[in-house]
């Protein structure tokens, strides 16, 4: 087994449940907010990963992809917070912000991982692992920010399209759902996503993330 494989998979590690722990609690907690207390009662509003963590989606099918493919495709999923979006006071305007509680936290980890990188360059602390988690950090947080905000249900931007749409073709929209995962599936593996999207929105992430820590930089 290749030795930089498993110190990779070591430096991701701590990013990926971070990412994942966080977004998928932001999404219980704004749901709660709202109105909807499904996630709480179902003990899903934890910064516990293992309470999101799937068993197939998380660990199994990310690795697999990992050591098939050396590092080049990876994919995964969490354990998706449940919402009863009929709950929420105002479902229609209200499940455009539990959707975009995830993605946004995910923006947020990747600036503080960015912050983290400066502390480490500032205190002269050159370990390259650490150095390594950091920039694992800000690119997995960037690549579940920009995934998530992909217009197509199941994903978060297509319960934001969803609810942004007038009835008729928020309707139509939302029977996509069931299809939703093999689309994108295809989508990413075909380079399409990518091209389209992920690289073009990631791109003016990492330029926000610049002008953000611009101040902190002298």
């Amino acid at each position: 087994m290749n030795p930089d494989l498993i110190q990779n998979i070591l430096i991701f590690a701590l990013p990926v449940l971070f990412a994942i722990t966080v977004h998928e609690a932001a999404h219980g907690y704004v749901a709660r907010h709202f109105g909807d207390n499904t996630a709480f009662m179902l003990g899903r509003i934890t910064l516990n990963p293992f309470k999101h963590i799937d068993p197939i989606g998380t660990i199994v099918m990310p690795l697999v992809l990992y050591f098939a493919t050396s590092g080049a495709f990876v994919f995964g999923y969490a354990k998706p917070v449940p919402v009863n979006f009929g709950n929420l006071r105002n479902p229609k305007r209200d499940m455009i912000w539990v959707a975009l509680a995830g993605p946004l936290t995910n923006f947020a980890q990747a600036i503080l991982w960015a912050l983290l990188l400066g502390v480490l360059a500032i205190s002269g602390i050159n370990e390259p692992f650490f150095i390594k988690m950091c920039y694992a950090g800000i690119s997995v947080n960037l690549v579940m920010w920009a995934l998530n905000l992909f217009p197509l249900p199941p994903l978060d931007g297509g319960r934001v399209l969803v609810g942004l749409l007038p009835y008729k073709p928020a309707v139509a929209v939302s029977k996509m759902e069931p299809y939703g995962f093999f689309i994108v599936m295809g989508l990413i593996i075909s380079g399409v996503l990518s091209t389209i999207w992920m690289t073009p929105l990631i791109s003016v992430g990492r330029s926000l993330i610049n002008l953000i820590l611009l101040p902190f930089s002298g």
